[in-house]
């Protein structure tokens, strides 16, 4: 992980009040999930929190009796909604604004601007998605919002690196400080396969065409020599707006193919629901984390964070984030839809002496700086610096 800024203690002190605006569950998104994390990792370091959610519509739901923490909703699409929503982050100490395009209302999000335009204290815009070939009205949106921001966040060194090279954004601004994770305990990892047993290989999240899930299963056609023969898990239930318009015909045509390439009984689909810490305790219990995704400009990926920080080795396509974090060597990097490479990535760590434990070493050596308990701390080093330059201003 890597950050931009020294760690300081300038909020140890008292903590802060931070305002967020992001969706949120029970939504089902990465950016609601990555918020709910990163908001109780801040307040478990003495600091106060409160999040607007972001709407589609209007909410039928009161803010009585959720979550405490949820202290006002932004409804897309609302002039009105906008202005209360920045008036209430304007109560808080500094502002904290997730962005990914389609979050917000208005095209391409623009609506973030006249939001952030709004607020009255500092704001840090952590940026989710970086495009390659941005738009023109992504371009506009997303240096605007870089103009209007007094800090912006990416969690990749790829992330930076593609900003700072295709949009105008000042790069004093920008820091990066990496997506968190779980943790587990030394207890809740797994030991390595014992003999006899089926090496477990996972990939997990929300499932739809992208995911190179085909890939892997074609794979498993090449290692029918393996004895035991691996074990390949798909968990997780289809993306919900995949499922609105195509149902579960992708995870249906996942089966034939298994059942074509005669591997069906080594992949087994599990839409068991599992809260952070059974998904946490699920993770550690593999061998190896296959990220199979047809993307290449993926530069963030939680699902990589979590696998590294469970301590497993990966098996990615070079997607940016993959490439950076796996260097190391806490896993394999392949080529995009390459069913034979998969096949000898897999090969490599279940056949090669010590070459599953090193890449396992690997990762669990980097693990404990994804924890969220340490990302906060880089996020409220942010804080502190942000506060302490208006201060200096001030004065």
């Amino acid at each position: 992980m890597t950050t931009d800024f020294a760690l300081r203690s300038v909020h140890s002190s008292g903590g802060y009040r931070i305002g967020m605006i992001s969706t949120y569950p029970p939504k089902l998104c990465g950016l609601a999930t990555f918020a709910a994390a990163l908001e109780n990792a801040l307040r478990q370091a003495d600091n106060y929190v409160g999040i607007v959610e972001i709407q589609e519509g209007a909410s039928t739901i009161s803010l009585s009796g959720r979550f405490p923490q949820v202290v006002g909703q932004l409804v897309n699409g609302s002039p009105d909604s906008i202005r209360r929503a920045a008036a209430t982050l304007s109560e808080y100490d500094v502002a904290i604004v997730q962005h990914e395009f389609g979050i917000f209302g208005g095209r391409d999000g623009s609506e973030a601007l006249a939001l952030i335009a709004e607020i009255r204290v500092p704001v840090i815009v952590v940026l989710h998605t970086v495009p390659v070939a941005p738009t023109p009205s992504q371009q506009f949106v997303l240096e605007s919002l870089a103009r209007l921001a007094d800090r912006v966040i990416v969690m990749t060194e790829a992330a930076k690196a593609r900003l700072l090279a295709l949009f105008d954004v000042s790069a004093a601004k920008v820091a990066t400080i990496a997506h968190g994770a779980i943790v587990p305990t030394d207890r809740q990892r797994h030991l390595e396969t014992r003999p006899g047993e089926r090496p477990r290989l996972l990939t997990w999240g929300l499932l739809g065409p992208g995911k190179g899930i085909e890939h892997v299963i074609d794979s498993l056609a090449l290692l029918a020599d393996i004895v035991p023969a691996p074990q390949y898990t798909v968990a997780g239930v289809t993306h919900p707006k995949v499922f609105e318009r195509d149902g579960e015909r992708y995870r249906q045509s996942l089966a034939q193919r298994a059942a074509y390439q005669r591997v069906s009984s080594s992949v087994a689909f599990d839409e068991t629901y599992r809260d952070v810490a059974s998904l946490t305790r699920f993770i550690a219990a593999a061998d190896v984390v296959i990220l199979p995704y047809d993307s290449r400009d993926q530069i963030t990926s939680g699902v990589l964070v979590d696998a590294i920080a469970a301590g497993r080795p990966v098996i990615a396509t070079a997607f940016p984030h993959a490439v950076e974090m796996l260097a190391s060597g806490a896993g394999i990097v392949v080529p995009h839809g390459d069913p034979p490479a998969l096949a000898a990535a897999i090969r490599t760590l279940l056949t090669t002496p010590g070459r599953l434990q090193r890449a396992t070493l690997e990762a669990q050596r980097i693990a404990p700086s994804l924890s969220w308990s340490s990302i906060a701390q880089h996020y409220l080093a942010v804080v502190d610096d942000v506060l302490g330059s208006m201060a200096a201003v001030a004065s």
